[in-house]
């Protein structure tokens, strides 16, 4: 958070810089503009505040995972003006696109309520922000797929391009890794899934494939892998894939393309 600070301060705030001292004190606070899942008043907007000055004095900030309501006061700080002023614009837009990615993962859980289906991130992200995008799927009813490419095998559509087949991939990751890891595959046809099962694969992702196909390639697993959807899910399609009988449904427009929220702050 301090190179966001040193980005956006640059050589200091020349315009108050210009208008306060550092003696003056302020309370601002941040209000929710529209309903929203709240991350980070603790964890981010706090922190930004504090290396900016240690002493800035936290009234209250919501705790994540709480829905807040149009008006509803989300964070409230005390200390010196130049202090707020200078990191309004970072803890904002933190916050903002936090509470955007957990109030977009809600609505994705919401829609698949009572059936035994997982939501899961992936790992198109915001360089940088990945642990915290990720954090923010998980307040929001999400899980964690993986958080980087040492966290697990999956083969993917140009590893398998690559290497020629699946059978070849497969057989080569699991002579060369250890034997506490899964081995996850993307797959596009029934065939690919056929062969994936012949393997043994523990996982396997159905990738941009229709609800017909999808039930068919649940069908064909029966339970011998877990099943992965993945690719273009929206709100309106998430819980028809959740019937097919998926275990897993990995979304990333979770956090590549969630709307920041709005939420303002407010002098007082």
């Amino acid at each position: 958070m301090r190179q966001f600070l040193l980005e956006d301060i640059g050589h200091g705030d020349i315009t108050t810089d210009a208008i306060f001292s550092n003696d003056q004190e302020g309370r601002g606070v941040f209000v929710a503009k529209e309903p929203l899942v709240s991350v980070g008043m603790k964890k981010v907007a706090a922190n930004v505040f504090k290396l900016l000055d240690e002493n800035v004095q936290i009234l209250q900030a919501m705790e994540d995972g709480q829905r807040a309501e149009t008006g509803d006061v989300l964070f409230e700080i005390i200390g010196p003006v130049t202090c707020l002023l200078n990191g309004e614009r970072v803890a904002l837009n933190l916050v903002q696109h936090l509470c955007g990615i957990a109030t977009l993962t809600a609505a994705f859980i919401k829609q698949i309520k009572g059936l035994p289906v997982q939501i899961t991130d992936t790992r198109k992200t915001t360089p940088g922000l990945r642990i915290l995008e990720k954090y923010a799927v998980k307040v929001g009813g999400g899980s964690n797929h993986r958080f980087n490419l040492s966290d697990g095998v999956l083969i993917k559509d140009n590893h398998i391009a690559a290497c020629s087949s699946i059978t070849d991939a497969v057989k080569l990751a699991r002579s060369r890794i250890p034997h506490t890891i899964r081995i996850e595959v993307e797959t596009d046809t029934l065939e690919q899934v056929q062969e994936c099962i012949d393997c043994g694969v523990d996982i396997i992702m159905l990738d941009n494939m229709t609800l017909d196909t999808m039930r068919e390639a649940v069908g064909l697993i029966d339970g011998r892998a877990l099943v992965e959807a993945s690719g273009g899910v929206t709100l309106d399609t998430v819980r028809k894939i959740a019937q097919s009988g998926v275990d897993l449904i990995s979304i990333g427009c979770l956090t590549h393309s969630a709307p920041a929220v709005d939420i303002s702050m407010d002098w007082q």
